[in-house]
């Protein structure tokens, strides 16, 4: 008999449960899995009666005597009669969640690709091979040795392999010679492993039917997208098993997979899987490969794991669409709280209502936010670092040729591991395994030539691996001399001497990842008002469109990507993060071109002012206005400062060098070059506690050793003062500045003396000369933040001109509604006009997407049927826009003179005189610092006279 459950329980809905019980068992308890958890929630509500089959009833009964339901959640696994599940439905006629007659074709990968392509989804570009029995040679398959070719269709190696059969998981990928052939097999997870690669293996199989398709690269990380129903999708990234097989677990064991955003284009295509199959619950493999997408291997009924808020999103989207077909006479709206949340705090809302998305603002009248714009520096970083010398040496030269193609008049430049490697290799050779010392006879350029290649090794050595988005190397040549070919015909030029530059630092720190992420969270909870329980996660919503984009710094990225960790809540490592919510622009948020010559006259004039002593003028002719003066921040007695910032650099840099001297000396007694342990930035990003061994070691913190930490000190002292000429360079300011934060924040274990106090100074004239590089007076500063950041500005208003007219377009859409609200045939043609717009927006997204100075942008908005907020048909956008403080300084500086340009004289300032006030007062633009602008439409009627 069938096992039921509920009791008494009057004219509750009947759900049927005929599921295989090992499908859904965990451990040794029945329906502990997903299932179990979204079963209990629908119950919850107190509307539905769970009976569940069992599998007797299922295999043995007859389907006549099988409970009677109103609902039916019935699909396939390995040994279920689905045909006679399906005679059943046809009996009793019950709502079925999935059908069941299309879930044949999911056992079948051709039938899976037909119908995907009959829908118009993308699929990976294939060929079938089918074979009536084992080893059948058919004419149309050729094989060679780096290529298949099937009907006149060719794969070049890698390629994918798959059988037919959908439930045979045993899938490979063949790799050319040219990378060493071999094979890896994709399997279900064995214990840690997914895959095993067989370098033996170069022929393909021929024992059955096969699928080949062409290899997608996706960065080492899979998508799996989980449908409920055709309007909610979530989708989980993971760890491919194409990068080395290993499942990656957390500590409880289970395989740990990142909650990603789906694109508006993944997300139609969702729908039309979810369409084509039938299958209101379901899930399928997402390729993202070279900004396109491709639906693969379709299963029915698919569960998130481990996600408590996308069961609460699955119960409720499950609730509407069995009270729609059951009892659409009931109200399907949800309530303000769940009902297994009734015993939860209630979080303060701070005077907000809780209303979708709406707020009552300080008139009274109703307002809701539509959109939200933020630019934000990134978080704290290590100090960034640059070594210039001179190469003479032969094998930095052929290094050089080497990489250009054999230019002799041609830069290069080194990033890939495989290029730092032999650069690494060339310099271990050429640095002097003894020391240069003031008591040689060496001069003093030979002694600091030698001090740059070892400083250039020791760079190149850190952590035991290459990092090319923290490690960039130039090689410029700069002389040529006329040598006999190799071949005595004629002569050819050779470089005799090249200009090396390496760059290295900036990169961001464990504290400045928690800085990111914290103030995501803050975003979450602060800047969106009343977004309450909602139906859909903020990150798997049609109603929310968010963007984020970085400049093409490693800090600014990462910091990115922990904002949008804290931001949406979600787990797990930064880079699949990253690689799916972060769109890099340099264009947009890098570089200062633009205003070189306008910043080197500010310098230079700032340079005027400190070193001469001169008096700062007022640019309005008031001291009213403290913010209009030149050169606005400076302490009176820079002039006086300037000195005293030698002298404790000095002192500072003394101490470091004497901590680097017993560095030096070991790696001279050592044969290995690997003095220092292993330090892995990555992991350091997530792990504290290597920071806390190096500490406890009195070791510096990070990867910098000693002798790079005196290296970084050294130049500074070099760079600030030039005693020949007795002359300073203000322009050092800012770094001394930012290695004395540093060291403080995470070497203060070193104790350092001194290191306090000239902080202090450091801090006193950075207060003033960080914000006048950019500018000495308003005006200045007017023009070179215009220049710095005039995509970024362009890209604002367009922001902001859309959400306006998208805000409009809806208001009318809405007007409209209402004066045809007794039409029948409305509902039917707003649904259709509906999937017109998510259609063409899907269609134009990737040509929008790539130009950010386009004026369209892709909209796309929740169906109203599921919307459990107040306008469902309006949705918010939020661009989020990662840079460093240039782009921050020159925002911050438009927004408070704009009104300065000589086509807007008269106008009032953007900024109130209260902000002015507390921005002249605010001395630094910190890590982290933000500026955000929020839109809000006012939803009353407007009464006119």
């Amino acid at each position: 008999m069938a096992k039921e459950e509920g009791g008494n329980v009057g004219a509750k809905i009947k759900i049927g449960v005929c599921v295989m019980e090992k499908k859904v068992k965990c451990g040794s308890e029945v329906f502990s899995g997903p299932m179990k958890q979204i079963l209990e929630r629908l119950e919850a509500f107190g509307e539905f009666q769970m009976i569940f089959f069992g599998d007797k009833t299922i295999l043995e009964d007859p389907v006549e005597s099988w409970p009677i339901c109103d609902c039916l959640i019935a699909f396939y696994s390995s040994g279920y009669p689905l045909e006679k599940a399906e005679a059943y439905a046809a009996l009793r006629k019950p709502f079925l969640v999935n059908e069941l007659e299309p879930q044949h074709l999911l056992h079948d990968r051709r039938k899976v690709y037909e119908r995907l392509e009959m829908y118009g989804i993308p699929v990976p570009r294939y060929a079938l091979v089918n074979r009536e029995v084992p080893y059948e040679e058919v004419d149309y398959f050729v094989e060679q040795e780096d290529f298949v070719e099937v009907h006149g269709k060719r794969f070049w190696k890698p390629f994918v392999e798959k059988p037919i059969d959908g439930d045979d998981h045993s899938i490979m990928i063949y790799y050319p010679s040219s990378a060493g052939g071999g094979m890896k097999e994709l399997f279900r997870k064995v214990g840690n492993r997914s895959s095993e690669f067989h370098p033996e293996v170069r022929r393909v199989r021929r024992e059955s039917s096969y699928i080949y398709e062409e290899f997608m690269p996706t960065g080492g990380t899979d998508v799996k997208v989980y449908t409920v129903g055709p309007e909610y999708a979530h989708a989980e990234a993971r760890k491919s098993p194409v990068v080395d097989g290993v499942v990656m677990r957390n500590h409880d064991g289970k395989e740990v997979r990142y909650p990603v955003l789906l694109t508006p284009t993944e997300k139609q295509m969702a729908r039309d899987v979810c369409i084509a199959f039938r299958q209101a619950v379901c899930g399928f493999d997402l390729l993202r490969c070279e900004g396109r997408s491709y639906v693969c291997d379709v299963n029915g009924w698919s569960f998130v794991k481990n996600s408590h808020k996308y069961y609460d999103d699955a119960a409720c989207v499950l609730r509407k669409m069995l009270l729609d077909a059951k009892a659409p006479h009931l109200s399907s709206t949800i309530p303000p709280t769940l009902p297994w949340k009734v015993n939860e705090p209630i979080q303060p809302s701070e005077g907000l209502t809780r209303q979708g998305s709406g707020i009552i603002g300080t008139f009274g009248q109703s307002e809701e936010l539509r959109c939200v714009i933020a630019v934000i520096r990134h978080g704290d970083r290590t100090p960034k670092q640059k070594v210039k010398l001179k190469v003479t040496e032969e094998k930095l030269l052929n290094l050089m040729l080497k990489y250009n193609g054999g230019r002799p008049r041609c830069e290069t430049k080194l990033k890939s591991a495989v290029q730092l490697q032999d650069l690494l290799d060339a310099t271990r050779m050429l640095v002097p395994r003894k020391r240069c010392g003031r008591e040689s006879d060496s001069d003093a350029e030979d002694i600091e030539h030698a001090e740059k290649l070892l400083q250039v090794k020791a760079v190149l050595e850190e952590g035991g691996h290459f990092s090319g988005i923290y490690r960039k190397v130039q090689l410029k040549p700069l002389k040529w001399i006329k040598v006999p070919k190799s071949n005595g015909e004629g002569e050819e030029e050779r470089p005799v001497e090249a200009l090396m530059v390496l760059k290295y630092g900036g990169v961001l720190t464990h504290a400045g990842r928690k800085q990111a992420e914290e103030l995501g969270r803050y975003f979450r909870n602060n800047i969106y008002p009343g977004e309450g329980t909602g139906l859909l996660r903020l990150h798997s919503t049609y109603r929310h469109d968010l963007k984020i984009y970085s400049s093409d710094e490693g800090r600014v990225q990462m910091s990115a990507a922990a904002f949008a960790k804290g931001l949406l809540d979600l787990e797990g490592q930064l880079t699949p993060i990253l690689v799916s919510l972060v769109s890099k622009d340099s264009s947009m948020l890098d570089g200062l071109d633009n205003a070189s010559i306008e910043m080197e006259e500010a310098k230079a004039r700032l340079n005027e002012i400190i070193t001469s002593g001169a008096k700062r003028v007022h640019s309005n002719g008031s001291a009213e206005y403290p913010w209009m003066v030149d050169g606005v921040g400076l302490p009176s007695n820079a002039s006086q400062l300037l000195p005293e910032l030698v002298k404790l650099t000095k002192k500072v840099t003394a101490q470091v060098k004497l901590l680097a001297q017993d560095e030096d000396e070991k790696l001279a007694n050592t044969s290995s070059y690997a003095v220092l342990p292993p330090y892995d930035q990555a992991k350091a990003l997530g792990k504290i506690n290597i920071d806390v061994d190096r500490i406890a070691s009195g070791l510096p913190c990070g990867s910098e050793g000693f002798l790079l930490m005196f290296a970084r000190w050294k130049k500074l002292e070099r760079d600030l003062y030039n005693e020949r000429k007795d002359r300073f360079d203000i322009t050092q300011i800012p770094d001394v500045y930012d290695s004395c934060k540093y060291d403080l924040l995470h070497n203060a274990h070193l104790n350092l003396e001194g290191l306090d106090e000239l902080f202090k100074v450091a801090q006193l004239l950075a207060d003033g000369v960080i914000p006048n590089e950019y500018g000495i007076n308003p005006k200045q500063k007017l023009k070179i933040g215009s220049k710095i950041a005039r995509r970024l500005l362009g890209k604002i208003l367009i922001d902001l001109r859309n959400t306006r007219e998208e805000a409009i377009s809806v208001a009318e859409l809405k007007s409209s509604q209402d004066q045809n609200s007794k039409s029948t045939d409305y509902q039917s043609k707003s649904q259709m006009k509906s999937e017109d717009i998510r259609r063409s927006s899907s269609t134009n997204e990737k040509s929008l997407d790539q130009d950010d100075d386009d004026d369209k942008e892709t909209k796309y908005r929740l169906d109203p049927k599921y919307a459990n907020v107040r306008t469902p048909e309006r949705h918010v956008r939020t661009r989020l826009y990662f840079t460093s403080e240039s782009h921050i300084h020159s925002l911050m500086n438009v927004l408070r003179y704009c009104n300065l340009d000589e086509l807007l004289q008269g106008e009032d300032s953007l900024v109130c005189h209260s902000a002015l006030e507390r921005l002249f007062k605010t001395k630094e633009l910190d890590y982290m610092s933000y500026i955000v602008l929020r839109m809000f439409e006012n939803t009353e009627p407007q009464l006119t006279g």
